[in-house]
């Protein structure tokens, strides 16, 4: 290996008012939720907008779980999600006793496809679940019509995608029912673990405060900043411990405030990465097609094409070597023992995705990068298949 420094995959970018707002929590005495919590919350739900409201969760999957028990699904259900996506988007579904069902995605996005959800709509399909991959959004009016053309729920898996506009509106204010955001090390911000749980349904967010917290009937903070007595509080649902404590919120608060900037200094690299990775075999990642859309850059997935005359694990090892991290996104939900055996998968169901999977790779793009090291992941990739 080179005696270059390593070159991470990923890296958070973290300043000080970040580490001055979790110091300030430390020392107020307020590290688990908190007023830092509240202060996100509503930060948040401003920052999306268009009357929603938020709450703060310990992971997005955690957020997805909640979303999915709010909407009332539970055994006997089906919801169908993408095979190419993280393994989350499909347990979530098992812990309330449903079934995901795996349907194939679009040959250039990645994203779930509306005649896929179509095609496997049953008696027994209650929500569907779309992940825009990457940071891309999938095609949302063709999938809402669908839900509503069959009484289905939609809950967006948003991890990848903040912030991320659809024909000019910012998903969060889409016409689902619910959308969940991943603020994970490796997001577009972060708080180290945590996500957030946005909806314009009332109803939907009072019962996800709820069971956030044990099914705690009143908010735990109220109780103990209360200047009366006011320990009293009654179990109203056998709940969960998925709230998100101050010191990450106080993360999250700052890390809001330069998401634009960090989404405006991605689409810098990743335009940079179309334009210098263009005459290589290499199919680079779609882009928007409409009007008033973008791409949030979570990701920078390329697929090496057959005549590149290298595999993808290959490519892998001799980045490696070069003292450069890359990574797979995603090893699809069909090829992982628990849903290939447990729903008797196989990869001939699902061809796109498992095609993809075979050739894809993500290249380093996050916030930290600089042009210098940009350019090593561009002459590197240009090395290795011979440009």
């Amino acid at each position: 290996m080179s005696e270059t420094k390593f070159l991470p995959f990923a890296l958070p970018d973290i300043g000080e008012d970040e580490i001055n707002e979790v110091v300030d929590a430390l020392r107020s005495g307020w590290v688990t939720t908190g007023p830092k919590t509240k202060q996100f919350e509503s930060d948040f739900a401003q920052f999306i907008g268009d009357g929603v409201e938020a709450i703060a969760v310990n992971s997005a999957t955690a957020g997805l779980h909640l979303a999915l028990e709010a909407i009332g699904i539970g055994p006997g259900d089906e919801v169908i999600v993408p095979s190419y996506t993280f393994t989350a988007t499909a347990e979530v579904v098992r812990y309330l006793g449903a079934d995901p069902v795996c349907v194939d995605v679009d040959a250039a996005t990645f994203n779930i496809r509306p005649d896929a959800i179509r095609a496997a709509i049953t008696a027994k399909t209650k929500a569907i679940m779309p992940v825009h991959f990457a940071g891309l959004a999938c095609e949302m009016d063709e999938i809402i019509a669908i839900a509503r053309e069959h009484g289905l729920k939609v809950v967006e898996d948003a991890a990848h995608s903040l912030p991320t506009y659809y024909k000019g509106k910012l998903v969060g204010t889409l016409d689902s029912d619910v959308t969940v955001f991943s603020f994970y090390a490796n997001k577009t911000m972060t708080t180290g673990e945590g996500g957030m749980v946005v909806s314009k349904n009332k109803d939907i967010i009072a019962r996800c405060k709820v069971m956030r917290l044990h099914g705690i009937s009143r908010d735990a903070f109220d109780r103990y900043v209360s200047k009366t007595p006011a320990w009293f509080y009654e179990v109203v649902a056998p709940g969960f411990k998925y709230n998100m404590p101050d010191t990450a919120a106080a993360m999250g608060i700052h890390q809001l405030k330069k998401i634009r900037r960090f989404q405006e200094l991605r689409e810098t690299m990743a335009q940079r990465f179309d334009r210098e990775l263009a005459d290589l075999p290499l199919i680079l990642p779609a882009r928007p097609k409409d009007a008033g859309s973008n791409h949030a850059w979570h990701l920078y997935p390329v697929r090496i094409k057959p005549e590149a005359g290298i595999s993808r694990d290959d490519f892998i090892a001799r980045m490696a070597e070069k003292g450069i991290g890359c990574s797979v996104h995603f090893i699809p939900l069909h090829r992982q023992p628990v849903w290939r055996d447990g729903y008797q998968l196989t990869r001939e169901q699902f061809p796109v995705a498992d095609a993809a999977f075979e050739a894809e790779v993500t290249l380093p793009l996050y916030t930290r990068m600089t042009d210098a090291d940009q350019s090593r992941v561009i002459a590197a990739v240009r090395e290795i298949l011979g440009a």
